[in-house]
């Protein structure tokens, strides 16, 4: 059995759907392709697709395999592409997971900068807030902010950025600011809407739950962020996100000494004795690009004053 060729097949028949767009895509025939993935069945001593009128779904055997498989011709690829140009360079498809926020903040403007360096990549920008596992879904590489860091992934630190309180001029020229975290009871608070009412603050005295509730809660961070702007209340947010507008004078701290819990923004890829290229140059890339956002915490645990 020619293993790669066979690889080949099944990959392209999971990713089109069918062994007929598979042996399109190959330049073969549709019986071809059944009869190389069979081979590859037999030999693994495992069924990998179910074939239905329908179309073609993956056994559970078969989802485990085609991740594996994927990297491999993957692999293959850029190493038969490395030889035949003599030299190493980075090129490829590569996909990126990273929360919508950021995305559209900060990653999009770096994703445009890194094309422009590596001309022989091509760059999938995939914006979702769910965590997105590269182990399970065909990315290499996913960005993540703050939560539960899955044991089987490598996982690079980029930065920690503080959460701090913020509103707009206008809000607080109406409604004064609260002098203690206990006043924030007597505010209007905004906040994400997936969690509980209440807010955690590290201050003088310590951590600190104050109980406040909010009549306004919203699922985008965007939303959220410009509901303060335009004056709606005071919320945390990260200073990754609001150091530009609070150095413009768009916004304005509240309770300066206290600060919510720090966001920690991680690199998640599968363990690989080996890295393509096109995903090291891009771990590199963003690391470096991160450091250079605003408010982040420095080493001694400090942030720049906002």
């Amino acid at each position: 059995m020619d293993t790669l060729r066979a690889l080949g097949a099944f990959a392209h028949s999971v990713e089109l759907g069918s062994l007929s767009g598979a042996a399109r895509a190959l330049g073969t025939t549709q019986p071809t392709v059944s009869k190389l993935v069979a081979q590859l069945e037999h030999s693994l001593g495992v069924r990998l697709l179910r074939r239905t009128a329908a179309g073609l779904t993956l056994t559970e055997e078969g989802q485990r395999f085609h991740e594996r498989a994927r990297r491999l011709l993957e692999d293959y690829d850029e190493a038969i592409a490395d030889v035949r140009a003599g030299i190493q360079q980075p090129r490829g498809l590569l996909r990126v997971s990273a929360p919508v926020t950021l995305g559209q903040r900060h990653l999009n403007a770096m994703a445009v900068e890194f094309l422009k360096l590596y001309p022989d990549i091509e760059l999938e920008l995939l914006l979702d807030d769910r965590f997105v596992n590269p182990l399970e879904e065909r990315i290499d590489v996913s960005l993540r902010l703050s939560g539960p860091l899955p044991q089987d992934l490598v996982a690079r630190h980029l930065g920690t950025w503080p959460r701090v309180l913020v509103a707009s001029p206008a809000y607080v020229a109406a409604r004064g600011k609260p002098r203690t975290p206990q006043a924030l009871l007597d505010h209007d608070y905004l906040r994400y809407a997936s969690g509980d009412d209440g807010v955690l603050l590290q201050g003088p005295q310590g951590l600190l739950a104050v109980p406040v509730r909010s009549r306004y809660r919203v699922n985008n961070a965007v939303a959220l962020l410009d509901s303060v702007l335009d004056g709606a209340g005071i919320s945390l947010q990260p200073t990754w996100m609001v150091a530009e507008l609070l150095a413009r004078g768009r916004l304005v701290r509240v309770l300066p000494r206290h600060t919510g819990p720090e966001q920690k923004a991680h690199l998640l890829y599968a363990p690989r004795r080996r890295l393509p290229l096109r995903v090291r140059v891009w771990v590199d890339f963003l690391a470096e690009r991160m450091a250079r956002l605003p408010g982040a915490l420095r080493e001694n645990g400090r942030t720049p004053r906002t």
